[in-house]
């Protein structure tokens, strides 16, 4: 039960994030794609695609981490 509660917070912390970011994750970190396959699948540059997993990492955990929580996640 708590396993599909994590997975239903996660999905809907990567749906309240800006559509860019959260293609450059899905397809970096979920289907394990090299930045510049992600780039590739974009049309965008390397660089665009590192500043917005970045962003979508810092959204990400801005949002999964507990209020009180100062950690950072770490990948």
């Amino acid at each position: 039960m708590a396993h599909l509660d994590i997975h239903d917070e996660l999905f809907d912390a990567l749906a309240a994030i800006p559509p860019r970011q959260r293609a450059a994750l899905v397809l970096r970190y979920f289907l394990d794609l090299p930045e510049a396959e992600v780039a590739a699948v974009l049309g965008c540059s390397l660089g665009t695609v590192k500043s917005s997993t970045s962003r979508g990492l810092k959204r990400l955990e801005e949002t999964l981490r507990p209020k009180n929580q100062h950690r950072s996640i770490a990948l």
